[in-house]
């Protein structure tokens, strides 16, 4: 997994999981659903990404053991944050399946729009979490 120390990645690695990104909760209602067609307005794209944010922000808070590892990685160089964060999920495959999950939005929107949703550090970032 690669993880910037950006307080962008946070955000999103808190969307990855403290999202990765951070700290977040899922209300999975809330984010956008995959089978829905996305709006790839830029509007709609950044939306999207707020909402998967939301809800992956929501969903860390409901899991401080997550919370608290994506917290860690978040101020950690790339190389141990990467690990610190592959460990923690390669012990809770559920919570790491989860995340995969209230992420999944951001993959759609930008397969089906044909764009990039996140920063460049963020977008490897991601990309790298989602691959497992």
């Amino acid at each position: 997994m690669k993880i910037s120390r950006s307080p962008a990645y946070r955000r999103v690695a808190g969307v990855g999981v403290g999202c990765v990104l951070g700290g977040m909760g899922i209300s999975i209602g809330g984010a956008p659903s995959a089978a829905a067609a996305p709006d790839c307005s830029p509007d709609g794209v950044q939306a999207t990404v707020s909402s998967v944010t939301g809800a992956a922000r929501q969903y860390l808070y409901g899991h401080p053991d997550a919370n608290q590892a994506a917290r860690v990685a978040a101020n950690q160089p790339h190389p141990q944050a990467a690990a610190t964060l592959h460990d923690y999920f390669s012990t809770h495959p559920q919570e790491y399946s989860d995340l995969r999950g209230i992420l999944a939005p951001i993959d759609d929107t930008e397969r089906q729009c044909h764009v990039t949703a996140l920063p460049p550090n963020l977008e490897s970032a991601y990309h790298q979490f989602m691959a497992g």
